[in-house]
C-alpha cells in the first residue's frame, strides 16, 4: 500500500516501470558445411564416407527386416544415445534418442566426456535392446523398446558388471550373454592392460547369472606385446563359429579392430593371425585428406547375404588434428577362410566406395553427410532432434514462441559443470559457418554463439547490453576458465537485433557481427582453431556449435 506523507502531497510519487525479465531471443540459426572432399558430384553407384559426419562415435548397428538402425555414444549430452535409421545403409537420418528423460539418465555435474559410453543396439524377437555404460553414475544398464523411435523403457541396471562397453548377444539356443571390457585378473601388467569378460544373462529375471563371469580375452591379440585398451566387444554366431570383434590400441592413431573366434562359448577364443582387420595406423600420416583412428566396429548382414561394417574414424587436418569428433564410416566385409576382413593392411579408407548391392537408393530428408545447409526457423513447438543440451533435460530456461527461441540466462558458464543455458548441434565439417539473429531484453546478461569442445576449450561470441550501448565480445578458453580477448562497443537501438557468425576452417576460426543490412564486420582477426581439436582439448567428443546465455550480475567495463 502507498502511504501519503503529512506535508500535503497532492499526488503519489511516480513508480518506475518494472525491469524486463532477462531473456535472449534467437530468431533463427543456420549451419553451413563446405568441405572440399564432399564437393564433387557423387556417382550413382557410389556412397559418401563418412555416412554420419561429425560427433557420431562408437556406432552399433542392427537390422529389422528392410530397416537398419544405429546407436552412438552421447557422453554428457542430452537427450542420450542418438538412434539413426537407414533403408540402404548409406543414407542415414536421426530418428530419435533412447534416453529422453531424467528417470533414464542422470548426468548432472558430469564433465562433457563422461556420461554415456559405447552403446550396443540389437533387435531380437520383436524388441530392441540398447545396452550401455553410464560412467560415474551407476555403471551398466539396458533399456528396451518395440519402436526404436521410442519411447524406451527405464533402465535395468547390471551391477555385477565392472567395466564399460557392454554387448548383448542372443544365441540360437535361447541363451543370452553379455560381454564387456573389464579389469584383467590380478594387477594390470602395464598401463592399458584390460580384458574382455563374458557373463550369462537370464532374460526372465533380467539379471546376470551369479558366478557366470569369466575372461575370454586377456589383454588383446598377443599379451606378450602388451596391447592396450581391448574394448568394445561384439559377439556373433556365423556359420557355426562364434566371432568376437573388439577394438584395440586406444582411440588415437594406433586404434584398430581385431577379431577372435571359437566353436563354443565354453572354449577359448583364438585370435586371427591376420589381425588387425581394420586400421589406418600403418599409413603415411602426411597423405592428403587422411582418415585416421579407425576402429570400434560392428557388423550387419543384408537380406541379400552381404556383410557390412560400421566403425568410427576421423577426418584429420595437419596429419592428426580433428575438431569434429569421431565419425561413423561404412565398409563391406569380405570373408577369407571363415575370417572377416574389413580392410587390407596398408589400404586407405575410401571416401566414396561402391554402394551395397541389391539395396535401392533411399534418400533422407536431413542428410548426415556431404555438404549441406541446415537452418532452424524455430517454427516448431519443440526443439529439432539435432539440438542437444548439456547435463540435463530441463526446459524451464527455454521455450519456442512465434518463431523465436526464447532463452533465459542462468548463472552457469561454459567452463562449469553446473546447469547452463546452452543448446548445440554437431560440427559436421572441417569448413563450416554458423550464424544467428539475436535480441536481448535488458542488461545484466549476455547471449550469443559458442564453439564448444569442452569446459576448458571453447569460444564464446557474445553480446550484452551495457550503459553505453551494445557490447560484442569474444571469450576464449584455452585450457583455463576462459577470458575475454576482444570487445567492441556498438550503437544499437534499445530493441534492436544483432547478427552473429562463427566460421571455422580446419585450424583457423573467425568471428563476425552484423547490424541490420550493414556489411558483416570481423571481431578481431583469425584465431586458433586447434584449441577445439581432440589432440589439444582431450576427451572423446566433437565440437558442438550452438547458442548460450548467462547472467552477468556485475556490468563489465568497456
Amino acid at each position: 500500500m502507498l502511504t501519503l506523507g503529512l506535508l500535503g502531497c497532492s499526488e503519489p510519487p511516480a513508480l518506475s516501470a518494472p525491469s524486463p525479465e532477462p531473456q535472449a531471443s534467437f530468431l533463427w540459426f543456420e549451419y553451413q558445411g563446405m568441405d572440399e572432399v564432399f564437393d564433387a558430384p557423387l556417382a550413382l553407384d557410389r556412397y559418401q564416407n563418412p555416412v554420419a559426419a561429425g560427433f557420431f562415435p562408437d556406432p552399433s548397428i542392427t537390422r529389422k527386416g528392410q530397416d537398419y538402425y544405429m546407436a552412438v555414444s552421447s557422453f554428457a549430452y542430452t537427450p542420450g544415445v542418438p538412434i539413426l535409421h537407414s533403408r540402404d545403409l548409406v543414407n542415414w537420418q536421426l530418428l530419435g534418442h533412447a534416453l529422453t528423460r531424467p528417470s533414464q539418465l542422470d548426468v548432472a555435474g558430469a564433465r562433457v566426456s563422461r556420461g554415456i559410453f559405447a552403446p550396443t543396439l540389437r533387435y531380437h524377437d520383436g524388441l530392441f535392446y540398447m545396452i550401455t555404460t553410464l560412467v560415474d553414475k551407476g555403471g551398466n544398464f539396458f533399456v528396451t523398446a518395440s519402436d526404436p523411435a521410442g519411447p524406451w523403457s527405464d533402465p535395468v541396471w547390471l551391477p555385477e558388471l565392472d567395466g564399460i562397453d557392454p554387448d548383448i548377444f542372443f544365441d540360437d539356443d535361447g541363451r543370452v550373454f553379455i560381454a564387456h571390457n573389464g579389469p584383467p585378473p590380478g594387477e594390470p601388467l602395464y598401463e592399458g592392460h584390460r580384458a574382455i569378460w563374458l557373463w550369462e544373462f537370464d532374460p526372465k529375471s533380467q539379471k546376470i547369472k551369479a558366478d557366470s563371469g569369466r575372461i575370454i580375452v586377456n589383454g588383446g591379440v598377443d599379451l606378450s606385446k602388451q596391447p592396450i585398451w581391448i574394448e568394445a566387444p561384439h559377439l556373433y554366431k556365423i556359420n557355426g563359429w562364434y566371432y568376437l570383434l573388439c577394438a584395440e590400441g586406444g582411440t588415437a592413431d594406433e586404434h584398430s579392430e581385431v577379431v577372435f573366434r571359437s566353436h563354443s562359448l565354453d572354449l577359448p577364443f583364438r585370435p586371427y593371425k591376420g589381425n588387425p582387420i581394420l586400421t589406418q595406423r600403418d599409413l603415411d600420416p602426411a597423405r592428403p585428406a587422411p582418415i585416421t583412428t579407425a576402429g570400434h566396429a560392428d557388423i550387419v548382414q543384408t537380406p541379400q547375404g552381404q556383410w557390412w561394417a560400421v566403425f568410427l574414424a576421423t577426418r584429420a587436418y595437419a596429419q592428426r588434428f580433428y575438431n569434429s569428433g569421431r565419425e561413423t564410416f561404412l565398409l563391406p566385409v569380405s570373408w577369407q577362410d571363415d575370417w572377416p576382413h574389413i580392410l587390407p593392411a596398408g589400404q586407405a579408407i575410401d571416401y566414396r566406395p561402391q554402394k551395397p548391392d541389391g539395396l535401392a537408393n533411399s534418400p533422407v530428408d536431413e542428410a548426415l553427410t556431404g555438404n549441406f545447409t541446415w537452418r532452424d526457423e524455430f517454427d516448431q513447438p519443440s526443439l529439432s532432434l539435432h539440438w542437444s543440451q548439456l547435463r540435463d533435460f530441463s526446459s524451464h530456461w527455454w521455450h519456442i514462441h512465434k518463431g523465436k527461441l526464447l532463452v533465459k540466462p542462468q548463472t552457469g558458464r561454459l567452463n562449469s559443470a553446473e546447469s547452463l543455458s546452452f543448446i548445440g548441434r554437431r560440427q559436421q565439417h572441417m569448413h563450416y559457418r554458423v550464424s544467428t539473429a539475436l535480441n536481448l531484453s535488458s542488461t545484466g546478461f549476455s547471449a550469443g554463439l559458442t564453439a564448444f569442445q569442452n569446459e576448458q576449450y571453447h569460444y564464446y561470441l557474445g553480446a550484452r547490453r551495457v550503459a553505453q550501448g551494445m557490447q560484442v565480445f569474444l571469450e576464449q578458453a584455452a585450457g583455463d576458465d576462459g577470458q575475454v580477448i576482444v570487445t567492441t562497443l556498438l550503437e544499437v537501438p534499445a530493441n534492436g537485433d544483432i547478427n552473429l557468425a562463427i566460421e571455422g576452417d580446419k585450424d583457423s576460426i573467425r568471428f563476425s557481427y552484423q547490424l541490420g543490412e550493414q556489411a558483416w564486420q570481423p571481431l578481431g582477426g583469425t584465431f586458433d582453431g586447434k584449441l577445439l581439436s581432440t589432440q589439444v582439448a582431450g576427451g572423446f567428443v566433437g565440437t558442438m556449435l550452438g547458442v548460450h546465455s548467462r547472467l552477468e550480475p556485475v556490468e563489465p567495463g568497456v
